[in-house]
């Protein structure tokens, strides 16, 4: 493992400060402490579903002027703790209904830098939520990991509050015919016997539900030009479905330098693309990489707006992350819109008349979604989806285009691996308006009643 790194810097949402527990998930995470990196040794056996790790976390106390008594991470209650060490010294904790809570033998100081070894075993499995399972999920032959909200305990220790984010280096040894994909550099690759030990390290900071994992069968395939100066991209999918993987992901090269081109530099160092052999209901965004059903390799349109959907979130969502799950529509609405630009710029519908559509659609369903607020039911609503591409047109009408494209290139450099929220866009996007465009946000973003088509 490498030595211990300094804290890496976070923006703060418009109220000056990361709230002080999510809005929709207050019981997710511990804004007691923050952790800057993790460092992951995990062993993996496929056909029993086992999971062995050891976590070694580098954290900072943010209780203000208060000492550090106790604190908590996340981590589902299936697994077995079999040790924990606070600064190499052995605390009281207990392990109870998801929560991990640490009681070190001596209170940790305000802004005192501590470590927090975790060991664990045990038959990992998606966490329960409202919209399924989330987290770890056993395929058929491997395992994939999609933890959007609140799935990261499904296999490791974590403070689970997308505001707090870190740097990762992960090690995964799993037999030999396995391949192991995560976000991020690929350090070694060492085989020993019928196992063979992946490293991958992710330094940019890090949402604990952006980290992704795939395991299975796989075989990879470069996605971009190695011949010219392009962000390396790479694709892994079974053998048999690589004439359909390589079809459907033909033109991601030229969705990342449009996207370079609109949006500012790519936020990492390398994109990854993963096809797993089984149906999922929708792609997975996570850092520097997306994951695929077999379904999703279809011809047209439809592939292409999921392939530009998933690359867009990296700047929309895993580089620019919300403080809050309220602010959900921030990843969701550019991305959405990004499929509309991607359309524009490749010779199919214009952004203004697939954003027609959408508000077509809109129109017709009922109406008592709250953009920026929508509550935890619908935070996944198609609506919010939807709506947010029609807003952000709304934003690109009332700008003109020219102060439109600066607004995302300065948004995206402004909030560079940083946390954000409703009121620091909105403040952001104002300066760049010639026009007061107050009432128009307020209507967007803070009714529920759909305004006006833009533009009419």
């Amino acid at each position: 493992m490498s030595p211990q790194q300094a804290p890496q810097r976070q923006t703060a949402t418009g109220a000056g400060a990361p709230p002080v527990t999510d809005s929709y998930f207050p019981a997710s995470g511990d804004p007691r402490h923050h952790v800057h990196r993790y460092e992951l040794a995990l062993d993996y056996r496929p056909g029993p579903n086992r999971l062995a790790g050891t976590a070694r976390l580098s954290a900072i106390v943010t209780t203000g002027g208060a000492p550090l008594a106790e604190f908590a991470l996340d981590l589902a209650p299936n697994f077995h703790v079999g040790r924990v060490l606070v600064d190499g010294r052995a605390p009281h904790y207990a392990h109870r209904a998801g929560k991990l809570r640490v009681r070190p033998a001596k209170a940790l100081a305000p802004g005192a830098v501590f470590t927090v070894e975790v060991h664990w075993t045990g038959n990992p499995k998606p966490v329960r939520s409202p919209w399924g399972g989330l987290g770890w999920e056993e395929l058929t032959d491997g395992a994939l990991v999609a933890s959007q909200p609140v799935g990261a305990p499904s296999w490791y220790p974590c403070n689970d509050r997308p505001a707090d984010k870190a740097a990762y280096q992960i090690s995964l040894t799993t037999p030999s015919p396995y391949a192991v994909v995560l976000g991020g550099r690929l350090l070694t690759r060492t085989v020993r016997s019928s196992s063979t030990t992946w490293v991958y390290e992710q330094s940019a900071p890090t949402s604990s539900y952006l980290v992704g994992l795939a395991v299975g069968p796989l075989q990879d395939v470069r996605l971009d030009d190695p011949a010219a100066e392009d962000v390396p991209q790479t694709g892994w999918a079974p053998h048999r479905l690589m004439p359909a993987f390589e079809a459907a992901f033909a033109r991601q090269a030229e969705m990342m330098r449009l996207f370079q081109e609109l949006f500012g530099p790519y936020p990492f160092s390398e994109y990854t693309a993963v096809v797993v052999d089984e149906e999922l209901e929708v792609p997975v965004e996570a850092q520097a990489m997306a994951t695929f059903g077999t379904n999703h390799l279809v011809d047209g349109w439809e592939s292409e707006r999921m392939v530009a959907h998933e690359l867009a979130h990296q700047w929309f969502g895993n580089s620019v992350t919300v403080a809050d799950w309220r602010h959900i529509w921030l990843n969701e609405g550019f991305a959405k819109y990004a499929e509309w630009l991607w359309s524009e710029r490749s010779g199919g519908a214009t952004a203004t008349e697939r954003a027609a559509r959408s508000y077509q659609l809109l129109a017709a369903l009922p109406q008592d979604l709250r953009l920026a607020d929508p509550g935890r039911r619908l935070m996944f609503d198609d609506r919010l989806y939807q709506r947010g591409g029609v807003t952000v047109q709304a934003l690109r009408v009332a700008l003109g285009d020219e102060a439109f494209f600066r607004m995302l290139r300065d948004w995206t450099r402004l909030h560079r691996h940083g946390v954000v929220g409703t009121d620091t866009f909105v403040a952001h996007v104002t300066r760049y308006a010639s026009a007061p465009i107050d009432e128009m946000l307020r209507e967007w973003l803070f009714e529920t009643a759909l305004p006006p088509f833009p533009g009419r």
